[in-house]
């Protein structure tokens, strides 16, 4: 459960935004998502791996630069 503190006479919009930057940070909603549907593992490795490979591209990019 996320618990905000609320100080006394502080913006409701500001206590909201802590809430959503909370909630995003604890991954609540992408897990949900990603339960939402079965995954293969073989998926699941094969995109791991193009994200990498992706990235180590990115990453030999800058080094050349």
């Amino acid at each position: 459960m996320i618990i905000v503190p609320v100080k006394e006479g502080e913006n409701i919009d500001r206590v909201l935004k802590k809430l959503k930057r909370k909630f995003e940070k604890t991954g609540i909603l992408r897990e949900l998502r990603e339960r939402q549907k079965f995954t293969k593992p073989s998926v699941k490795k094969r995109e791991q791996r193009l994200k990498a490979i992706y990235i180590q591209k990115l990453q030999d990019q800058k080094d050349s630069m």
